[in-house]
């Protein structure tokens, strides 16, 4: 009997607020622990927590980003839990009245169109962090009180390369509506998969398994490769599953049961009482709205429509918002934008890597970079002149123009010099020479470099080559 997989993801996502959900303490990745607290955010008796506007703005953006429907009323409650980092006992969030609802997520999967529906993508507060030294613990509730974006997905993934790559969709479009940072590294991003497995053509599910607080995409597919043969394993074997929640353990490669998964009824929700509903206007809604960006999937395939760009092309540029509009800027009125294209890929983020820069950082001008490519396409300098050149352009700030003209690097295409040039390297290489005449192609690369060098890299290549042959077979 052949098994299919049923996985549905809860995404949990910090939101690029400069302060708190609740209070007016820092939101910040990085500082001394325990600094950027207060009586709100540690649930101290008798505080009252005032909602953070910003906070309710890019959610509402990140439910139009989604395509989602806008709830219009949203209510947050209180979710009843003990455990050590979380100072109230409780975390505030959103259950029968989310923010959005109804939403999708369209990315590309082997080559074709996918899609993942949303369930719902609420707001919540994040709790603290356990750290773990030996015979002892510490709490850091620094984090406690960051708001928070819940998304919860449909059971629609059916494998772990599937849940990748929505996962990084689902990334990319937050970090383009500037809704998040996403960074992994500072858990601005964590999930927990929801997984079970059932007879291919059957409708009803498994028992559904949880993956508790994965920080990584791969390690959410790694996860997923393990557990779904597992579990089909388990049942080919006349074992039977229970709704559990397990822990990924990334150094042997296999999932731990962590305890029996809760129901909503362990939770105890209940209306927070110091909490007014977010009744969102229409003009309201409308100037968030006026914030929507162009999805990194629609700019993917405009640029290989607009620009001519290969796919491979697009997704370098489109897998970094920034890289892509300096794209977009350099190549405009440039006869190529595939050579644009190519300098920015193949150079200009070779030199940031390098200097451990960022485009914010570079000195020269996007008409500076655009006139590089343009001296390139004209004959104007030759490829290898042109590296030197963008090196000086990246140190400096120079324009193209400036440096060629102060280090006399213009592209040697004067047919008499050109020809001067090639008649006395074939005069001193007479055995290369010959052997060319004989039909050995390699030769002619050896001469063509010989003229390369008497001319310190200025002659124009495409015309050495081309006198080189009318020459030694005239």
């Amino acid at each position: 009997m052949k098994y299919e997989a049923v996985i549905g993801l809860e995404t949990h996502v910090q939101l690029k607020t400069r302060t708190k959900m609740w209070c007016g303490c820092v939101n910040e990745f990085g500082a001394e622990p325990n600094s950027n607290v207060c009586p709100v955010c540690l649930g101290f008796p008798g505080v009252l927590p005032v909602a953070n506007a910003e906070a309710l703005r890019l959610t509402a953006l990140a439910g139009f980003l989604l395509n989602c429907e806008g709830a219009g009323f949203a209510k947050g409650g209180r979710k009843n839990y003990f455990y050590p980092d979380n100072p109230k006992n409780y975390q505030i969030t959103q259950l029968d009245f989310p923010s959005n609802i109804c939403g999708r997520v369209d990315f590309e999967l082997n080559g074709d169109l996918s899609q993942v529906c949303i369930t719902r993508a609420h707001l919540e507060e994040d709790v603290g962090k356990s750290f773990h030294f030996g015979d002892c613990s510490g709490l850091d509730f620094n984090r406690a009180g960051v708001p928070l974006l819940e998304i919860v997905s449909e059971p629609d993934i059916n494998s772990a390369d599937m849940a990748y790559e929505y996962l990084n969709a689902l990334k990319r479009i937050l970090e383009y509506g500037g809704v998040s940072d996403c960074d992994m590294e500072k858990g601005q991003v964590r999930c927990d998969v929801n997984v079970s497995v059932r007879p291919v053509g059957e409708i009803e599910l498994g028992a559904k398994i949880e993956i508790k607080n994965m920080n990584s995409f791969s390690g959410v597919r790694r996860a997923l490769q393990h557990e779904i043969p597992r579990q089909i394993d388990v049942i080919q074997n006349g074992g039977t599953l229970v709704q559990e929640t397990r822990r990924w353990n990334d150094d042997d490669g296999i999932t731990d049961s962590m305890r029996t998964k809760e129901d909503a009824h362990d939770y105890r929700y209940i209306p927070d009482p110091d909490l007014m509903p977010h009744t969102p206007t229409e003009e309201w809604l409308a100037h968030v709205k006026e914030c929507m960006v162009e999805l990194p999937l629609a700019r993917k395939q405009r640029l290989m429509a607009e620009y001519q760009l290969p796919e491979c092309d697009a997704d370098v540029l489109v897998a970094d918002s920034t890289l892509a509009d300096y794209f977009e800027i350099a190549a405009k009125g440039v006869e190529n934008p595939k050579t644009v294209a190519n300098w920015i890929i193949n150079n200009l983020q070779a030199k940031l890597t390098e200097s451990e820069t960022s485009l914010a950082d570079v000195k020269f001008t996007h008409a500076g970079f655009s006139e590089l490519v343009g001296f390139v396409e004209s004959g104007k300098i030759n490829s290898k002149i042109a590296q030197e050149v963008f090196g000086e352009m990246f140190s400096t700030g120079k324009t193209p123009a400036e440096i060629v003209k102060d280090k006399g690097l213009s592209q040697v295409s004067d047919m008499g010099e050109l020809e001067r040039l090639c008649k006395e390297t074939i005069e001193a290489h007479p055995g290369p020479s010959e052997d060319y005449r004989k039909g050995k192609e390699a030769a002619l690369n050896f001469l063509k470099g010989q003229v390369m060098k008497a001319s310190r890299g200025k002659a124009n290549p495409q015309m050495v080559g081309d006198l080189l042959k009318k020459i030694l077979t005239g």
